[in-house]
């Protein structure tokens, strides 16, 4: 009697990691491997990487176009969010990491299987992120992480290994560089880059030209939102994968999207990270703009520190969290007048806005003019400063706040005998530690 054997499905990307990881997986733990690629920007032929995945020896192979998922209810999400990691990365590999666990659950489901896979090493934020999604979307379901212990291959004993079971490898140069990208950006790093001090080569970049080398002449676009969410490039509407792809290649084009930056990993180490996202640093640029028009001040503060929050939590991989569940009501609620247009300057590596408009609008040129039509009450400013400053000169009667020892006090300044004021002398100074110091004396000949 023959014992059924158990599912495994594996996050697979057609690489050498996860196509020797099949047959690693039915040799090592006797499973059936089911293959689940989802394509977020970086696949150009599902099918061969379907027939790749089978020769490779999985029992199944489930290819998929994700997109169009990924840019609606991920990338705009975040963008809408003005979600950048410590300020800068727009987070491209880890706003696709919950998609592809998704895609990976669904498949575990469909298989009747208990085991899942990925392909993530034990020191970066993926295995994390993998991990933790699957665990809230299915916490029954057993994770498998062959490249984080286990299979422990040096990248040469993989070729041997997949050529001894005629799996298909690589026959070209490998990378010095570990590279991971999708619609929204590419992630760079190991190699040269390891050394913080060391410039980026120029084969690092495969979506900007050098800015040293873009266009002579600027280019000026214009990018229509709808609540939050990018709708339009030049006049013409564009579904949000093509958007994407369109303002890729004209912003980078541009030389713009570059990000070169030492980032906190989750796991505890810093990282030199090289990016390349020129559709979304332009459009976090656009969009930012547009929401300085239409939300509040008060708005727009409290959503920074939203953001830095939801940032980090996309970051960290709590995707599927209650959480993000609150931060993203919040962040749907501001998003409800950020429609309008924003104009973007491209010019040798910088993205400039140099114009907006929207009808919601609450720039109200007859209140900002200096010139005809002024329509702000000059004289009710005098009521206001004497409220607003109410406080501060209580305080200033009852405690001398500014009087002899006061950390910000400045010194008075001697008076000479003609009256004028003289220069303090540093030395007896309260104010020594601003003083301007002296120049040094000038060696004896």
């Amino acid at each position: 009697m023959t014992t059924k054997k158990r599912t495994c499905v594996l996050a697979y990307s057609g690489g050498l990691d996860t196509s020797v990881a099949v047959a690693w997986l039915r040799e090592t733990h006797g499973f059936e491997v089911v293959t689940c690629t989802g394509d977020l920007g970086s696949v150009p032929d599902l099918e061969a990487v379907r027939e790749k995945a089978l020769k490779s020896g999985a029992k199944k192979a489930i290819v998929q176009d994700a997109r169009d998922t990924f840019v609606r209810f991920f990338v705009w999400p975040g963008l809408q969010a003005g979600a950048l990691y410590e300020g800068r990365y727009p987070l491209a590999t880890a706003l696709g990491r919950p998609l592809l666990a998704k895609l990976l659950v669904d498949a575990a489901r469909d298989e009747g299987a208990e085991f899942v896979a990925h392909g993530c090493t034990g020191k970066g934020n993926d295995q994390v992120r993998f991990d933790l999604a699957v665990g809230a979307l299915a916490p029954d379901l057993k994770v498998i992480a062959p490249m984080r212990g286990g299979m422990n291959m040096t990248r040469e004993e993989e070729i041997d290994y997949a050529k001894a079971r005629g799996i298909p490898v690589p026959v070209t140069k490998k990378s010095p560089y570990s590279v991971d990208e999708n619609l929204w950006g590419r992630s760079v790093e190991a190699g040269i880059l390891e050394d913080p001090w060391a410039a980026p080569p120029r084969d690092v970049f495969q979506w900007t030209v050098d800015p040293d080398e873009a266009p002579a002449k600027a280019r000026e676009i214009v990018i229509a939102f709808n609540e939050g969410v990018p709708i339009a490039l030049d006049g013409e509407e564009l579904d949000g994968v093509e958007l994407i792809v369109k303002l890729n290649a004209l912003a980078g084009k541009h030389g713009v999207g570059r990000i070169d930056q030492i980032e906190n990993r989750l796991v505890g180490i810093k990282s030199r990270e090289i990016y390349e996202a020129p559709a979304a640093v332009v459009l976090h640029l656009a969009h930012r703009a547009l929401e300085d028009m239409v939300l509040s001040k008060e708005t727009l503060r409290f959503k920074e520190r939203v953001s830095a929050e939801y940032a980090d939590l996309v970051y960290n991989g709590l995707w599927f969290s209650a959480h993000h569940q609150d931060l993203a009501a919040y962040v749907h609620s501001t998003q409800r007048f950020v429609s309008g247009e924003i104009r973007v300057k491209l010019d040798h590596g910088t993205a400039t806005v140099v114009g907006r408009r929207s009808e919601h609008s609450l720039y109200s040129l007859s209140l900002a003019t200096y010139g005809k039509g002024d329509a702000f009450d000059h004289k009710a400013a005098e009521g206001f400063i004497g409220v607003f400053g109410l406080p501060l000169r209580n305080q200033a009667r009852t405690q001398a706040l500014w009087a002899g020892d006061a950390p910000l006090a400045l010194p008075k300044a001697p008076t000479s005998r003609s009256g004028r004021r003289v220069a303090s002398d540093p030395k007896t100074s309260q104010g020594a530690s601003s003083a301007t110091p002296k120049r040094p004396k000038k060696a004896r000949r």
